[in-house]
């Protein structure tokens, strides 16, 4: 069976965009760079064709995983419900250990930005809070050791 990608109707949407963006137009400049370095003749010594074969490369890998993603991808619909832990749901907890509280967003792998604390649902904190509700303790096991965290808050 194939992977299945959770990710929001936005972000399924971003990543449709991006892979038009990356087939439409950023497939076309780097096939112009290739044609452009073809023109200054021997290839064995063209360091522009290399950097702009290694490019088309790289580009079209990442096309063949957004479609991947994109095939296999499974719409989360959006839910007001805070009485449980879910995809979508924005979660402040209160780390036992280190005495501190954090917010984290639980959302698909294809959605994660650490920058932002939106984490995976496939993640050790993702996946320990996820079907959880407000007043629990859960226990996360972390490559480094497990730890508690005590579910305050459910948005």
């Amino acid at each position: 069976m194939a992977d299945r990608f959770f990710m929001t109707k936005k972000g399924y949407e971003e990543a449709v965009k991006q892979l038009d963006y990356l087939t439409k137009v950023k497939r076309a400049e780097i096939v112009e760079r290739i044609q452009e370095a073809r023109s200054h003749g021997d290839l064995s010594e063209n360091a522009e064709y290399d950097a702009a074969r290694n490019e088309q490369a790289a580009n079209e890998g990442e096309i063949a995983e957004l479609d991947y993603r994109i095939k296999n991808a499974v719409i989360i619909e959006e839910s007001d419900d805070t009485s449980v832990v879910h995809l979508g749901s924005k979660v402040t907890v209160f780390d036992e250990e280190l005495g501190e509280e954090e917010t984290y967003t639980i959302m698909g792998t294809t959605e994660v930005d650490a920058m932002q604390n939106i984490i995976s649902n496939e993640s050790p904190v993702g996946a320990a809070l996820l079907r959880r509700r407000k007043g629990d303790k859960v226990t996360v096991k972390a490559p480094d050791g497990d730890y508690v965290l005590h579910i305050l808050k459910i948005d």
